[in-house]
């Protein structure tokens, strides 16, 4: 069994806690995000004989190290070329209280259809395999936002799932926008004021996402009420390398589907995914009753299947399986300057094992703002629901997470349904408790709980 995955909140200094990145002193073995790697580094292994001693031992060494997930080697293979990010440092003095020794992890996916640098991705890879349209589509919109709470000691992993097109005040005095927005409203900003100063190409672009990734993640944390202790980063290419590591992907729909759209074209029932197939099967709104919301649900079952699948084949256990998984984190993902995801990963089993479950937070019914279709909520109402299901439950006595606090809120009148949406069927949470001492009805929640340990039968 697993060590129970703790964390401590000390944002002052480097504390040492499983998780924990050891702060950048200057030579820290990491990168910035995009930044260019090392020269003669190589993303794996070779068969040199010095470098083929080193895995022989690596490989040994596993065997006496059961208990420190995949050692050493493994680490030092991933850190050596890891992309970070600094984005969230900027929020650590004024974050919201939360219980001492929980882990909140906000998993962000951007819709963009460039590489690290900003280049485009090659149009026919883009339009063949992802079925993504062109590079100009998308833009910088976080299409995913999934806020994984990890409790002290251990126990039930709840993860929170934010409807991209929630309307909602972006931080920074932006005004209210689509959550999905935040990212690239902040981005455009940035960017135009540093070209005025002449930073252009690359560093432009990193610099963009930066300020991007602060807005996105600053967005969210207020909207939710709790701190984010760490994120990470996947573009759809990251997603589509991911799921060539791990097809075919085992998945379930309830109702066969057909969208020229996304490329969705699948029977009902148990069945196997490729890596592109799988790329629709997330993608795919258009068609389905509860467009974007059950385009949500997707999301949910791929992460549960997945994750099932990893399990079942002994992948987090298994170095040499790992290190597929661990190239494409170093191509693809951004994650911040302060997670050891290596430590992480020694919490797998939890996610895996049927010991976690998403839900997807409550709207209030569909509205037009300035011109746009959009999710309206109530900031206090998922405040609540957020705090009481992370918050210590009866008998506890971590300090519990603050009261919600009202943020700003689409004006009513004049909603109008996104033409192939209905109304949600989003319910009162007031069997919410304030002080989070009893647990939160799932009607609270939009649509039905998915959980993760197998494979959802899914919409």
């Amino acid at each position: 069994m697993p060590e129970p995955y703790r964390h401590d909140r000390n944002r002052g200094r480097d504390s040492r806690r499983p998780g924990a990145r050891p702060r950048a002193q200057g030579t820290g073995r990491g990168r910035p995000a995009g930044g260019p790697r090392p020269r003669g580094r190589r993303a794996g292994p070779s068969l040199k004989p010095g470098r083929a001693a080193r895995i022989a031992v690596c490989l040994t060494s596993a065997l006496v190290m059961l208990t420190s997930g995949v050692g050493w080697c493994a680490y030092h293979w991933l850190d050596r070329g890891v992309n970070t990010s600094s984005a969230l440092d900027a929020l650590r003095d004024g974050a919201p209280p939360g219980r001492d020794g929980a882990v909140n992890l906000l998993l962000i996916g951007l819709d963009s259809r460039k590489d690290m640098n900003g280049n485009d991705l090659p149009k026919e890879f883009v339009q063949d395999e992802l079925h993504a349209g062109s590079s100009d589509i998308g833009g910088y919109n976080t299409n995913t936002l999934i806020l994984m709470h990890i409790p002290p000691g251990g126990g039930k992993v709840t993860a929170f799932s934010i409807p991209r097109d929630d309307y909602v005040e972006i931080a920074g005095g932006r005004g209210e926008h689509k959550i999905k927005e935040a990212y690239g409203i902040a981005k455009a900003e940035a960017e135009e004021k540093l070209s005025a100063r002449g930073v252009k190409g690359a560093e432009l672009e990193h610099r963009g996402r930066e300020a991007g990734r602060e807005a996105t993640l600053a967005t969210v944390q207020r909207f939710l009420g709790v701190p984010i202790d760490h994120f990470a980063e996947l573009n759809l290419l990251g997603f589509y390398d991911i799921a060539k590591v791990v097809q075919p992907v085992p998945v379930c729909l309830k109702h066969p589907v057909r969208d020229r759209y996304s490329g969705a074209d699948f029977p009902a029932g148990p069945q196997q995914l490729d890596a592109r197939q799988a790329l629709s099967f997330v993608r795919q709104r258009h068609g389905l009753a509860g467009g974007d919301l059950d385009r949500t649900r997707r999301q949910q079952a791929f992460l549960s299947s997945v994750t099932h699948k990893l399990q079942e084949q002994g992948v987090w256990s298994d170095l040499g399986k790992l290190q597929g998984l661990f190239d494409v984190i170093k191509k693809d993902v951004v994650i911040d300057n302060r997670w050891n995801i290596l430590d992480f990963a020694r919490q797998a089993p939890n996610l895996t094992g049927g010991n976690a479950e998403f839900h997807t937070l409550p709207i209030e019914g569909f509205a037009t703002r300035k011109g746009e279709a959009v999710n309206l909520v109530d900031p206090a109402k998922v405040k609540s629901l957020v705090q009481a299901m992370t918050g210590p439950k009866a008998g506890q006595k971590d300090t519990p997470a603050a009261g919600p606090q009202r943020q700003g809120q689409g004006s009513g009148g004049g909603d109008a349904k996104p033409g192939d949406a209905k109304p949600g069927d989003a319910k009162p949470g007031g069997d919410a408790k304030p002080d989070g001492s009893d647990p939160v009805s799932s009607d609270s929640f939009q649509g039905p709980t998915v959980k993760m340990g197998g494979v959802p039968c899914v919409d």
